[in-house]
């Protein structure tokens, strides 16, 4: 396929065995929410976006359709067009025929599925250059050589910078402002805050795809790592913590337990969490400020008529 190449920037330090012994070292065990993307857990994600209890992508992807030809008027054509975090890149299919990008830049940490993914999507844009990186974007943003000069725009759709908190935000920010240089410009959704019910619901599918999305993490250190786990003994949890303005998720220990790795011995109470993903919500205000804040300016930003999900469009300050 003459218009997609591909390119493995995943840094060696990236480690499933290291977050899992550091993480489960603490005294409050964590492990970072980019581990969730193995091949299966990006289609359980995948999934989950179809569920009748998780509004923001049918919001954002319709209000991706409604505002595409508006959104290029904003950041003209033309511009190389990058994405971290892809996924399956549907949402760009919305945006594609009115930005006419000069190249796009599909970033994945899972190698296997964002191949698949820049294929299928290569074969339908056979105009479109894609320069596939296989990426942890939460350290780095490479751009493959062969994207050309020019004004970029860095599109971060599905609230993904939620995963991170506020300090992790801001860093990641100044990544992209760097990123996409003087002229660069950032297209981005984001949660706002809403009622605990929306939410509550939106994170705990009756399908129970959440549950099977999380609990596969401990899969992936039984498969992977040959972890001593049982994943059958812990449960999904997600909650909206009001005070931080973010759901939490967890996997809680039903029992008490020991978790052997590599010699590594790891002890759960019955009742002790693993927190495995925050995600922040934000008013138009807040987030408003924290741009401004890392270096960029608001061209415009859209909020949905229930008030479900906003989009931003900023500019390099």
């Amino acid at each position: 396929m003459e218009n997609v190449t591909f390119h493995d920037h995943k840094p060696q330090a990236l480690s499933l065995y290291d977050a899992v012994v550091t993480g489960l070292s603490k005294s409050d065990k964590s492990i970072p929410p980019k581990f969730f993307y193995d091949q299966r857990g990006s289609e359980l994600f995948d999934r989950i976006c179809d569920q009748p209890e998780y509004y923001l992508p049918s919001v954002e992807c319709r209000m991706l359709s409604d505002l595409a030809d508006e959104i290029a008027k904003l950041t003209g054509k033309g511009r190389a067009l990058i994405e971290p975090g892809a996924g399956s890149a549907s949402k760009v299919r919305l945006l594609l025929d009115a930005l006419r990008p000069s190249a796009f830049v599909p970033m994945d940490i899972s190698f296997d599925y964002l191949k698949s993914s820049a294929r299928a999507l290569a074969m339908e844009y056979p105009w479109l250059p894609i320069h596939a990186a296989c990426v942890d974007f939460t350290h780095s943003l490479p751009i493959p050589k062969e994207v050309p000069n020019g004004p970029r725009l860095l599109f971060f759709p599905g609230s993904s910078l939620g995963n991170f908190n506020p300090g992790e935000a801001g860093e990641f920010l100044r990544l992209v402002h760097d990123t996409v240089g003087e002229d660069g410009m950032m297209l981005i959704g984001v949660d706002t805050k809403k009622s605990e019910q929306v939410l509550h619901a939106a994170y705990n599918d009756a399908a129970g795809l959440t549950a099977d999305f999380n609990l596969n993490l401990l899969q992936r250190m039984q498969q992977e790592l040959n972890a001593d786990i049982d994943p059958g003994v812990f449960e999904h949890l997600a909650f909206y913590n009001g005070e931080e303005g973010r759901i939490e998720m967890h996997l809680v220990s039903t029992q008490q337990q020991t978790l052997r790795l590599n010699g590594h011995r790891f002890e759960f109470e019955k009742g002790e969490t693993l927190h495995t993903e925050n995600s922040y919500k934000y008013s138009p205000t807040e987030f408003i400020n924290m741009v401004t804040d890392n270096g960029f300016k608001e061209v415009r930003h859209w909020v949905d008529d229930e008030g479900l999900f906003a989009i931003y469009l900023v500019a390099v300050a």
